[in-house]
């Protein structure tokens, strides 16, 4: 009896033990989400160094009719285009405002943070989410991410079909 006693004893502080460095790699998914918010918010130089050199960019448009077009780039051409469209962007104080913010780990010890973004003065909500992970390092990066938007203009990026 003893010996089995013994053993729910280690089986249970291993399970607490696991679950307690799940729950800590899930908060910090979200602190590093908070930390890019901030930086996106402020215009940091420190952006794309949050970004994976092989993240997958997506930019899901939602057009009037409400139909979704996504539009997918590499990091490189999104860092590009972020540059150039962040003076515009700082110019007219434009920031982003998130809620409904969660983590869930997707496996091979990658998070999704989803939340709701909501545009400077405007009223509606946009879906988005990033997959982040940890690296080796300790470092967390950004491995894809989607965000929708109005913004029509990118459509133009689309694949036609």
């Amino acid at each position: 009896m003893k010996k089995y006693l013994s053993i729910f004893v280690i089986l249970g502080m291993l399970l607490t033990t696991g679950l307690r460095a799940f729950a800590d790699d899930t908060q910090e998914a979200i602190k590093f989400f908070n930390n890019y918010v901030a930086a996106a918010n402020s215009y940091s130089p420190t952006i794309p160094s949050m970004y994976s050199p092989n993240a997958k960019i997506i930019r899901q448009v939602v057009k009037p009719n409400g139909e979704l077009v996504n539009v997918t780039t590499n990091t490189a051409t999104y860092i590009k285009q972020m540059k150039i469209s962040q003076s515009m962007a700082k110019a007219r104080h434009y920031t982003n405002s998130y809620s409904n913010i969660t983590a869930t780990p997707v496996g091979n010890g990658a998070y999704k943070v989803s939340s709701l973004r909501q545009p400077k003065g405007e009223s509606y909500k946009l879906k988005t989410y990033m997959i982040v992970k940890k690296q080796p390092n300790g470092k967390w990066l950004i491995t894809e991410e989607m965000m929708q938007t109005k913004e029509q203009i990118f459509l133009k990026y689309a694949n036609k079909k």
